[in-house]
């Protein structure tokens, strides 16, 4: 037993003692070796390799021995210069929480230090499908139906225009999104923090419509937000009273949206349910001339419930898949049969034809067994067997972008009504049972609840080129909808003398509603169908954009950049 001896301490309990304690005996024999006489006949040892230091000594707990000079301390670092508030960069930070250690491993270099922040979209994940990124760079850039959920541009130029927005300013912005009025800036503005009309603008931009509004819940986005709604107070999930008043009354603002798409007085708006999203786009946008509805990502089940109801979809995703399997093989063909090209097309067609004999014969009666005999021992599969396995394609494609459904014509009604009759568009159980789907719309309809997208500047300091430089970066968070994208850079361009980038982040469920809903229809008509669109409360601009024909495929914008006022961009 220890003696119970008044401050003793066992040698476990108090480490760092005894290791001072071992340290000071070490140096005093060392020393008392030194001093000690060198024999005549000793000779001088040959050179060795150096001893290998132990990789767990500082330069504080390492035994020297005396005479030994002490090793030289590199010179001090300059400390990089602080941010604007009084804030040090996250490198300034790691060097005052790490302690000055020799041979410290080498550490990742801090993209505030020995980065560029606009080398840093370089590398953005870019999906499998990349479009071809325009070689020069364009005066537009091409229309992004996915939903965004935050935008951050940077530029040289501050943008203390965007900061503290007057009263008066404020509610003149809302005034002029109401009655859909147009602004027209100049190219530059040489005072951007006095222009009153950028700055209403600007706040004019930032209005979207929603429905419901339940302002302690986050309703965008809804895919995946169990558990950011989880412990939130959701009173109707165990009332079915309530439950049915709140689809009541979101089937309401849902056949007011569509009414308003019809007559195109609303461009497009988009329904977010927590397993699927439903993009609605009037007559005349992405290069149709009928009302189209596309439906991402959707089931086997949801698609088979689609055909029960009468709604005719196709699979754009799927046909083109077949199509470039089938110019693959036409290629091969011509490849391997080099004598002429009827000998391939002829081949070609063979192979084309083998599955659907093969889906014939499925449907076919087993005739054949009956002639072998064996029509009584061969056990022949049921009708769902045959039905599974032509569909077994179908089914790997769930919940995938591939599996892009889309409506187009007065199948968007049909469409319409199967939602609003759906059981299952509402969670039955989990944080959001009995919430109805989030509905999005650049315009005002019955029901919808006027919301702004958070804005907020930053200034801070970033290396470039051996030197501190001011990047100022404008920060816009929510549910950042296409037409939106295309008035903020169209501000930005006026306000930041046109240089800006800009990094999207883009709700990815949403991202192949850039795929293209096939043949564009006539010029001719595509006019007739503009001039009525005129009425939808978005700037001629960016209708302009949105008529065009998608060309962005599964991706969607991720990176942007404004340079000499014009745009160059990484999707």
């Amino acid at each position: 037993a220890a003696p119970t001896v008044p401050g003793y301490s066992p040698g476990f309990k108090k480490p760092p003692a005894m290791l001072r304690l071992k340290r000071k005996r070490l140096r005093r024999s060392e020393a008392a070796a030194e001093a000690a006489p060198r024999p005549r006949d000793a000779l001088p040892r040959a050179p060795s390799a150096p001893t290998r230091r132990n990789p767990f000594s500082s330069l504080d707990n390492a035994p020297r021995a005396a005479g030994t000079a002490q090793p030289r301390e590199p010179p001090p670092t300059p400390a990089p210069a602080p941010r604007p508030g009084g804030t040090l960069p996250a490198a300034a930070l790691w060097q005052l929480l790490e302690p000055d250690c020799e041979d410290k491993p080498a550490r990742r270099a801090e993209p505030s230090e020995r980065t560029d922040v606009f080398s840093l979209t370089h590398d953005l994940c870019v999906p499998a499908a990349v479009p071809e990124v325009p070689s020069s760079p364009r005066h537009q850039f091409p229309a992004d139906w996915s939903v965004k959920t935050r935008l951050l541009f940077m530029s040289s130029q501050p943008f203390t225009w965007a900061e503290h927005l007057k009263a008066q300013e404020e509610a003149q912005g809302f005034a002029q999104h109401c009655r859909a009025t147009e602004t027209n800036l100049p190219q530059s503005l040489q005072e951007p923090k006095l222009s009153t009309e950028l700055r209403c603008a600007f706040q004019q931009s930032l209005v979207y419509w929603l429905h419901p509004s339940l302002p302690w819940l986050q309703l965008f986005p809804r895919i995946g937000a169990d558990r950011r709604m989880a412990g939130k107070a959701s009173p109707w999930s165990q009332d079915e009273a309530l439950q049915q008043v709140l689809m009541s009354d979101w089937s309401v603002s849902f056949t007011s949206l569509y009414n308003l798409l019809k007559a195109k007085l609303c461009p497009y708006f988009y329904v977010c349910t927590y397993q699927f999203t439903v993009l609605f786009r009037a007559a005349g946008l992405a290069g149709s001339d009928v009302i189209t509805a596309a439906v991402s990502p959707t089931t086997r089940g949801l698609r088979e419930a689609m055909r029960n109801e009468g709604i005719e979809f196709s699979l754009p995703l799927v046909e083109e898949s077949r199509t470039r399997k089938q110019k693959n093989s036409e290629v091969s063909l011509e490849m391997e049969v080099a004598s002429s090209l009827e000998v391939g097309s002829s081949t070609e067609d063979g192979e084309e034809a083998a599955p659907s004999d093969e889906d014939d014969d499925d449907d076919e009666s087993f005739s054949w067994l009956e002639e072998m005999g064996v029509q009584d021992k061969v056990k022949k599969p049921d009708a769902i067997s045959i039905k599974l396995r032509k569909e077994k394609h179908e089914v790997q494609m769930d919940h995938r972008p591939e599996s892009l459904a889309l409506v187009k014509g007065t199948n968007t009604f049909t469409l319409l009504n199967f939602l609003i009759n759906c059981k299952s568009l509402v969670a039955a159980s989990g944080p959001q049972a009995g919430l109805p789907p989030t509905l999005l719309s650049p315009v005002a309809f019955r029901g919808g609840t006027m919301q702004t997208l958070k804005a907020r500047s930053i200034t801070g300091k970033a290396m470039a080129q051996a030197t501190y430089a001011d990047v100022c970066s404008l920060e816009v968070s929510g549910p950042v909808l296409p037409h939106c994208l295309h008035t903020l850079t169209a501000l930005l361009s006026a306000a930041q003398r046109g240089a800006f980038t800009a990094i999207c982040y883009t709700h990815e469920p949403t991202a192949v509603f850039n795929t293209s809903l096939g043949t564009a229809s006539p010029a001719q008509e595509q006019e007739t169908v503009h001039k009525d669109l005129l009425k939808c409360g978005l700037h001629p601009r960016t209708l302009d954009q949105l008529r065009q024909h998608p060309t962005l495929g599964k991706s969607s914008i991720r990176f942007l950049e404004m340079k000499d006022y014009a745009y160059s961009w990484k999707a």
